[in-house]
C-alpha cells in the first residue's frame, strides 16, 4: 500500500497548519521551511493557491495522487456538493474514523493500527485503511489487541474529544459510524471549493 514517507514536519511548516499531526516545531519556528529572510516571497498565483488546499487535503488524510483523484470522481457523480461530498469520503475513510474516535493519536498511527489487523469493522478484521465506511457500521478494537499501551494511552488523552457523527462505547472499545459528516462539524480549515475549480479547470 502506498503511502507518504517523506518529512512530517517540514510539510506542516510549509501550510503553517498541524496537517501531518501536532508538533512543537510549528510555535518554536513559525516560518516555512528553506533558506529564510533571503529575497521576497512570491505572490501565488490562483492555480498556486488552489494546488496547495488540494495538497492540504491530500496530507491531512494520508491520500496519494491517483486514490484522491478517484475520490474526487466518487464525489462528483454523488448529489450534493461536490466539495461537501469529497471532504466526507475522506472523512468515511477507515484509518481517519480510528483517529477520530481517539483510539489512534494521529492518522498516520491509525493507518498502522489497521494495517497491523488492529481494527476490526463489524466483527471482522481488517487491514484496509481506505476503506470507506457506510453509516451504521461499528468499528472496534480487536480482542487480542485491547490491551495495548499505545491506544489505551492514545484513549485516555482524547477522552474527552468526540465527534457528533461518531458514538464511543468505551467499556467494549467499539464505535459507531452513524454518518457522514457535514461541513461544518469537519474541524479542519479546508477551502475544498478551491479544489473543485482546480478540478474543473
Amino acid at each position: 500500500m502506498a503511502r507518504y514517507t517523506g518529512p512530517k514536519v517540514r510539510i506542516s511548516r510549509k501550510f503553517g497548519e498541524p496537517v501531518m499531526g501536532p508538533s512543537k516545531a510549528l510555535s518554536k519556528k513559525a516560518y516555512p521551511p528553506g533558506q529564510h529572510g533571503k529575497g521576497r516571497k512570491s505572490k501565488k498565483s490562483e492555480y498556486g493557491q488552489q494546488l496547495i488546499e488540494k495538497q492540504k487535503v491530500k496530507y491531512t488524510y494520508g491520500i496519494l495522487e491517483r486514490q484522491f483523484a478517484r475520490f474526487f470522481h466518487l464525489a462528483s457523480v454523488k448529489e450534493g456538493r461536490t466539495g461537501d461530498n469529497l471532504l466526507k469520503l475522506c472523512e468515511g475513510r477507515l484509518d481517519n474514523t480510528v483517529y477520530r474516535l481517539g483510539i489512534a493519536p494521529t492518522r498516520r498511527a491509525a493507518r498502522q493500527l489497521v494495517t497491523h489487523c488492529h481494527i476490526t469493522v463489524d466483527g471482522t478484521v481488517l487491514n484496509v485503511p481506505s476503506l470507506i465506511l457506510k453509516p451504521g457500521q461499528i468499528v472496534g478494537v480487536r480482542e487480542k489487541s485491547k490491551a495495548l499501551v499505545a491506544i489505551a494511552d492514545s484513549l485516555k488523552a482524547r477522552n474527552a474529544k468526540r465527534y457528533n457523527w461518531l458514538e464511543w462505547d468505551a467499556t467494549e472499545m467499539v464505535g459507531k459510524f452513524i454518518s457522514y459528516p457535514e461541513r461544518d462539524q469537519i474541524p479542519e480549515n479546508f477551502n475544498e471549493q478551491a479544489i473543485v475549480e482546480l478540478y474543473n479547470k
